[in-house]
């Protein structure tokens, strides 16, 4: 990082300030509550080729120190977003990271070449860790050579977008995952997504969730999410982005001093949308 600005491949941030896929949507929706101009980038909702409607059933259920959501990537798919999406988030001079679903390999080339041809598709996210999806997600990002096709995939066909893989904690070994990462070609990786968790009605003793597992996050994840981040900083010579439980100014510097280029912010967003300006300011 020099004169505050932060380089990762060939993508140049102007702080190391992320909202984070998810909970920021598209980004878009926190135009009233946060000078989005201020922010090193928006990672966006998580792209599919197609539009889904996402998972049945509840989707959110809060937890004593966190959230546990099956959502199942609930976005508009490729077309809708590229064309009315993001121009909107550029026109509001937001640096985007295009989160991109790892779905089933037809899709998911399908899915580069589509954002290969679109302007604006500077840096992107793969998702190699969403929990709550049937196809790709978690399933190919606890397979090493997985994670190494996705990855090489990305870097051959989005030659010149910066390409971050997102990986998850619910594996023995995420540095590995890091390694293989960066061997394939990432530009740097997010670590973590959420972790696999569950919830039981107290009346029905039913599960919560038509899914049955869903993804915590929220300050409960933060030690796990900092521990993975150390060991990832440890492992590899390319930019880590620290995301996971970050839920105060304090919390973001632990991220850092832990070897992080940059944090995101997520779950915080929900009741506290004040917080990436108060870490921005505070760097």
């Amino acid at each position: 990082m020099s004169g505050g600005k932060l380089h990762i491949g060939s993508t140049i941030f102007k702080n190391p300030v992320f909202l984070a896929s998810g909970p920021a949507g598209y980004g878009i929706e926190y135009g009233d509550l946060i000078n989005l101009e201020k922010l090193g980038a928006v990672v966006t909702k998580t792209i599919s080729l197609m539009p889904k409607e996402g998972n049945p059933g509840a989707r959110l259920k809060e937890t004593e120190s966190g959230l546990l959501n099956s959502v199942g990537l609930e976005n508009v798919g490729a077309r809708t977003f590229f064309s009315e999406k993001l121009p909107e988030l550029l026109d509001l001079g937001v640096k985007p990271v295009v989160s991109l679903a790892c779905e089933g390999r037809e899709k998911y080339l399908n899915l580069l070449e589509f954002a290969a041809e679109e302007d604006g598709v500077d840096a992107v996210e793969l998702n190699l860790s969403c929990p709550n999806v049937d196809e790709g997600g978690m399933a190919v990002g606890t397979d090493p050579e997985s994670v190494r096709w996705y990855v090489s995939k990305a870097k051959d066909i989005l030659e010149s977008s910066t390409v971050l893989a997102k990986l998850t904690p619910n594996v023995g070994n995420i540095a590995e995952l890091a390694v293989i990462s960066q061997e394939a070609g990432a530009d740097g990786v997010t670590a973590i997504n959420t972790i696999l968790g569950m919830d039981i009605d107290p009346v029905t003793g039913e599960p919560v969730f038509d899914r049955i597992t869903a993804g915590l996050s929220g300050p409960a994840i933060m030690p796990v999410a900092l521990r993975a981040v150390w060991q990832i900083v440890q492992a590899v010579d390319i930019p880590v982005v620290g995301v996971g439980g970050i839920s105060s100014v304090k919390g973001s510097r632990k991220f850092f001093a832990a070897g992080a280029s940059a944090v995101q912010i997520g779950t915080a967003l929900f009741y506290d949308p004040g917080l990436p300006e108060r870490i921005i300011d505070s760097l």
